[in-house]
């Protein structure tokens, strides 16, 4: 795979699955939410944790195109911290789908 390809196909993967938990009232994209037995609406908080571990799946993803493409260079606390926040950033138009776009009832 070349590098700019790789790139791109990690860019969408991040874009995809940075919006996946704001999107989906599964948990993970698989499995229904359940509270009390009956289907429910995931809480925040879950939400959260799916974005935090999509972001470590994508994270080595990237990490495994790196070592495919050559060398992989040890990062800092500085390049998660950016990384992170980018992918947060990558994940807002499904949080403003979720929680800010006023719904009319049909």
């Amino acid at each position: 795979m070349k590098q700019t390809l790789a790139i791109y196909v990690l860019i969408l993967l991040a874009l995809v699955t940075a919006n996946l938990p704001f999107l989906s009232e599964r948990v993970f994209g698989a499995m229904a939410f359940r509270r009390d037995g009956a289907p429910a609406s995931k809480p925040f908080w879950l939400r959260l944790v799916e974005v935090l571990v999509l972001y470590l799946v994508v994270g080595a993803i990237g990490l495994g195109f790196e070592a495919s493409l050559g060398n992989v260079f040890p990062q800092g606390w500085q390049f998660y911290a950016i990384t992170l926040t980018l992918y947060l950033v990558l994940a807002y138009p499904g949080f403003v789908y979720r929680y800010l776009f006023k719904r009319t009832a049909r």
